[in-house]
């Protein structure tokens, strides 16, 4: 008996006398988590991409870096009227343009999701009309949604709701089921749904292409704000759903019940006489 309560003993402070593995053992197993954390986030949750034109002033500028929401739409939201989102090319949107080629590193990077991407096949504009709506412009302005007229307050200094030229910046379009109809916030200076009627889908975007919706501008710090609906949606009687996840609060939220475990593995397996 007494040699069994020996060895339980030895077993006992065995356990208890192995040390924490050192930092440049663990460093890769940190490394590897967060890889694979930031990932699970880029491609579920949120994702950071950065503005390659300005074709959004004064809302977006050139090099802005914004977090797109990717969650809602897992749980069968879409866009509406008023969001600013990112959409892949419906088809030949973005034949005409040029951007610089990222390297390797930076490649695998923006796949994982540590660095923003900047994708050309991706673009990003306000939603105006969304399925059924019937959205119009004529002349200079303003924009119309199913007959009523919007007040753009997000609309480029200078520039006229609309525009009065030979390439298409006229319309008057019902908008299909499932399409979203959308336009850039700098309006004389935006290849949006007005130069892609004459194309498949009469200038509407899918909304299976839709990525998600920008809701913060990240990065210059000096340049952070959120990305809300505009009143004039609301104001205008055209009801505008706000999606109200918060990637963020989900992050921490799925962070501290690592932290936590990771603390309480740590206690466990300090040697006697440690802090």
């Amino acid at each position: 008996m007494a040699d069994t309560e020996s060895a339980v003993r030895d077993a006992q402070d065995g356990k208890q006398s192995k040390t924490p593995r050192s930092l440049w053992k663990e460093l890769p197993i940190l490394i590897g988590i967060a890889l694979i954390l930031a990932l699970i986030i880029k491609t579920f949750l949120v994702q950071a991409f950065s503005i390659p034109s300005d074709s959004m002033q004064n809302t977006l500028q050139k090099g802005d870096r914004v977090l797109v929401d990717k969650l809602t739409p897992w749980f069968g939201s879409e866009p509406e009227r008023g969001e600013v989102v990112v959409f892949k090319d419906p088809g030949h949107w973005l034949d005409h343009e040029t951007s610089p080629h990222p390297n390797a590193v930076q490649t695998v990077l923006g796949w994982i999701g540590l660095m923003p991407s900047a994708d050309k096949k991706h673009l990003i504009k306000r939603v105006i009309g969304v399925g059924g709506d019937t959205v119009e412009c004529k002349g200079t302005g303003p924009v119309k949604v199913n007959g009523k007229a919007l007040n753009e307050p997000y609309v480029f200094p200078g520039n006229a709701p609309c525009s009065v030229d030979d390439r298409g910046g006229q319309f008057k379009v019902t908008v299909p089921k499932g399409k979203i109809w959308v336009m850039g916030d700098h309006r004389q200076d935006s290849e949006d749904s007005r130069y892609h009627q004459n194309q498949p889908g009469g200038g509407t975007a899918p909304v299976d292409n839709v990525v998600g919706r920008a809701i913060v501008i990240a990065w210059p710090p000096t340049r952070w704000n959120t990305l809300p609906i505009p009143d004039t949606f609301g104001q205008s009687g055209i009801n505008a759903a706000v999606n109200t996840a918060a990637p963020g609060a989900l992050g921490l939220a799925g962070a501290v019940p690592l932290v936590l475990w990771r603390r309480r593995r740590t206690t466990t397996i300090a040697p006697r006489g440690s802090a």
